[in-house]
């Protein structure tokens, strides 16, 4: 039997870009020697995205779709999708097509002539994204990979290809702050990354703005590393090292030349700057321990509203393009 192909298209508020999505994606896959389902999911849209979504589905019996019930984030609907997708292999892409669909065929080939388990697209041009936001975006994989001390893929988003293994084993993961893009590279198994230029939104506008992005970098550095935890430590051993010196320095000059009561202001500085670095570390303490409370809490990842499947076992050869109107 041909092998099938999940693809998982997470989806908040794109009524615009959703028909293309889905046609560009079909026709990649009608290409394909393989059966295959594209599950959307749709995160809580306030728009007209789910319509968009039914409509489809009732001319596309590949297509479909993971209704949650309200909007969790992407991280989760991804995870929502993954865990419905019935493929020997799945493939994770945003619904906006700033990664093109067209490259799907070269993961699957990746796949299957190659025996990869995990093919993860890697943006080799960024052109149509500003400066700051791609230097933001290589430190902070820098980062990441220098505080974990693990290996992941830098410039990598969240368009990839995992195989059932692969999928079998992300779904043992079950904690609550999901940092996608780490998990898919901490399960293991034969990896290997697939270059390719990022194209500008196709239409409406993206959903991240910078405030966003530094929660779900702080997000992915508490998911994968304790290292700022014990960057606190070792900056307070410093501290204390520095004032004993100093005291030191104050005891023996008192002794020689007397104590004439100067420095007031030096001795405000020390105050609020030691001041200022126990309130930063007690924040980085209490994102940790905001995490252990979510997670002792068990509350399940997500709740669903509905689940339409699709008919993944649809023909396969000669299958005829579908036009949406």
């Amino acid at each position: 039997m041909l092998p099938l192909v999940s693809v998982v298209v997470p989806a908040y508020n794109e009524e615009e870009v959703i028909p293309e999505c889905h046609r560009r994606i079909a026709d990649v896959l009608c290409a394909e020697k393989c059966r295959y389902e594209i599950l959307f999911v749709n995160d809580g849209s306030s728009d007209g995205t789910l319509e968009v979504l039914r409509r489809i589905k009732r001319a596309d019996p590949h297509v479909g779709i993971v209704n949650l019930s309200r909007n969790f984030g992407k991280e989760i609907a991804l995870t929502a999708g993954i865990d419905r997708a019935r493929g020997d292999a799945v493939i994770t892409i945003d619904a906006d097509l700033q990664d093109p669909p067209e490259y799907i065929a070269q993961m699957i080939k990746m796949w299957r002539e190659d025996g990869y388990d995990v093919v993860s697209g890697q943006y080799a041009s960024r052109p149509n994204e500003t400066l700051l936001k791609r230097l933001t975006s290589k430190g902070f994989y820098r980062l990441l990979n220098f505080l974990a001390g693990h290996k992941f893929p830098l410039d990598a988003g969240d368009f990839r290809l995992l195989s059932r293994k692969a999928v079998d084993g992300l779904k043992q993961v079950q904690e609550r702050h999901r940092f996608m893009k780490g998990l898919f590279t901490w399960i293991g198994y034969k990896q290997t990354t697939m270059p390719y230029r990022r194209n500008a939104r196709f239409a409406g506008v993206t959903k991240y703005n910078y405030w966003k992005l530094w929660n779900f970098s702080i997000e992915g550095i508490t998911s994968f590393s304790t290292t700022p935890l014990k960057t606190a430590t070792y900056f307070g051993l410093v501290i204390a090292f520095l004032a004993a010196v100093y005291a030191i320095v104050m005891i023996t000059k008192t002794m020689i030349y007397g104590n004439d009561v100067p420095g007031y202001p030096s001795l405000i500085v020390v105050v609020l700057f030691i001041g200022g670095v126990q309130l930063i570390f007690l924040g980085i303490i209490g994102e940790y321990l905001a995490r252990i409370f979510d997670e002792v809490k068990q509350r399940p990842l997500y709740l669903l509203q509905d689940y339409e499947p699709s008919s993944a076992e649809a023909s396969v050869a000669g299958q005829e393009k579908i036009v949406i109107v």
